[in-house]
């Protein structure tokens, strides 16, 4: 009985030290959402153990994180991309207001890299980037499942400007050997 009450009490104990260390790594923000936070929190260990800091029990996995920035406060959308986004980005009507109704030139900005493209904002219902849109999913790298957050930086009607931050969607192989997710009943499930 007493080991029983020990052990619970570690766990307790490990699950605190766990939410602390969280909390210190990364501050809670109402606009990062938790999948962003949990990538930061990754690309952090990651960097530690390159580093040869202490981690985590945990095993080292590497991958090249994107950083993630707080949200300003300006008008902003986010997508989970699915495979005609891969070919065409149409921003949601909820921007409408608040990018011109023409033909302008656009900058999408990621990691201090400038992809230039244009702005077709003339057709009523489908507001879209033309065709340098392929372009910057293909330099970032971009598949389906990805996430991409676009935060409106300078817009007028001679130019628009948008900062993009990409959350990666990839799936741990773990997950994949026991389903493929393509169906509920091939369901990926995280426990």
């Amino acid at each position: 009985m007493k080991e029983r009450k020990r052990g619970r009490e570690q766990l307790q104990q490990r699950n605190l030290e766990d939410r602390q260390s969280n909390s210190r790594t990364l501050p809670e923000t109402p606009h990062m959402d938790s999948l962003a936070r949990n990538r930061s929190t990754k690309a952090e260990n990651s960097k530690m153990e390159e580093s040869g800091g202490q981690t985590s029990e945990e095993p080292a996995t590497k991958f090249q994180a994107d950083e993630i920035h707080p949200l300003l406060g300006k008008p902003y959308f986010h997508v989970v991309l699915v495979k005609s986004h891969l070919n065409q980005m149409v921003l949601p009507t909820k921007m409408h207001p608040s990018v011109p109704s023409a033909v302008i030139p656009a900058v999408l900005v990621h990691q201090d890299k400038r992809w230039e493209m244009t702005f077709n904002g003339d057709h009523r219902t489908h507001k879209r980037f033309d065709i340098g849109w392929r372009t910057f999913v293909n330099d970032n790298n971009l598949k389906a499942g990805d996430a991409c957050v676009f935060e409106l930086m300078e817009c007028n009607t001679s130019n628009i400007k948008f900062r993009v931050q990409i959350l990666r969607g990839d799936i741990p192989s773990m997950l994949l050997d026991r389903a493929n997710g393509e169906t509920s009943d091939t369901a990926i499930v995280i426990e």
